[in-house]
């Protein structure tokens, strides 16, 4: 048992020292902001009731995935919503067809303040972001 037991330590140890080495260990992704196009809100909100809010956004390319959403909080009843896209590194040749996509996230009203929804539309020339308010009442 005693022999066994070291055997497979040996083997083990051996394995370790013998195990496949990634030449180049940088990431071969980076993460982007996806423009969204247009939003499906509700008229209003109630209290403590939750919403899906739909949204269609723009992938610019084949090398393009859709990740999610990020949804910030920037006051008490603003939000702010980009949905987020990896970008691959280690591809020379993407295609450059543009496609609209949809997508989903839930959303709980805490608050009895109406609701400031700030999406994220992309950027214009100077580099700043621009966005989509909507206002959403709660009843």
């Amino acid at each position: 048992m005693k022999r066994t037991f070291v055997a497979l330590c040996a083997i083990a140890v051996a394995l370790a020292f013998n195990s496949c080495e990634v030449d180049d260990d940088s990431p071969n992704f980076h993460f982007v902001s996806l423009p969204i196009e247009s939003v499906d809100m509700p008229e209003s909100f109630e209290l403590d009731e939750t919403y899906q809010i739909n949204l269609t956004y723009t992938i610019p390319d084949g090398c393009t995935y859709f990740e999610g959403f990020d949804v910030t909080k920037s006051d008490v009843t603003t939000r702010e919503v980009v949905a987020i896209g990896s970008q691959r590194t280690d591809q020379e040749a993407c295609t450059p067809t543009v496609r609209e996509a949809e997508g989903s996230f839930d959303f709980i009203v805490i608050h009895t303040e109406p609701y400031l929804f700030r999406f994220y539309q992309g950027d214009d020339e100077n580099g700043d972001p621009i966005f989509l308010e909507i206002e959403v009442p709660v009843n």
